[in-house]
């Protein structure tokens, strides 16, 4: 004999499947936290935001020039890395 309700097994499994990605959300933003904090940490320094500016928004100095190679085929790819 077999009960189906609203505790059955395919619901616990529906429900499992559900914490299984919301724990993987929870992870993934954990980690983009601490990166976005040592980014905040590194922006502290006046240095670091100059540099910062000049590679994201191509800010530049009086009486300076720029120049931007790109090669074709190849993505732009965006440097974390400051």
């Amino acid at each position: 004999m077999l009960f189906l309700d609203n505790y059955s097994y395919l619901e616990h499994r529906v429900l499992n499947k559900e914490i299984d990605e919301l724990q993987d959300n929870i992870d993934y933003y954990e980690t983009e936290i601490k990166k976005d904090s040592i980014r905040i940490k590194k922006l502290k320094n006046p240095d670091q935001i100059e540099k910062y500016a000049r590679e994201k928004y191509y800010m530049k100095r009086e009486n300076e020039d720029i120049y931007i190679i790109e090669f074709e085929g190849e993505e732009k790819q965006e440097q974390n890395d400051f």
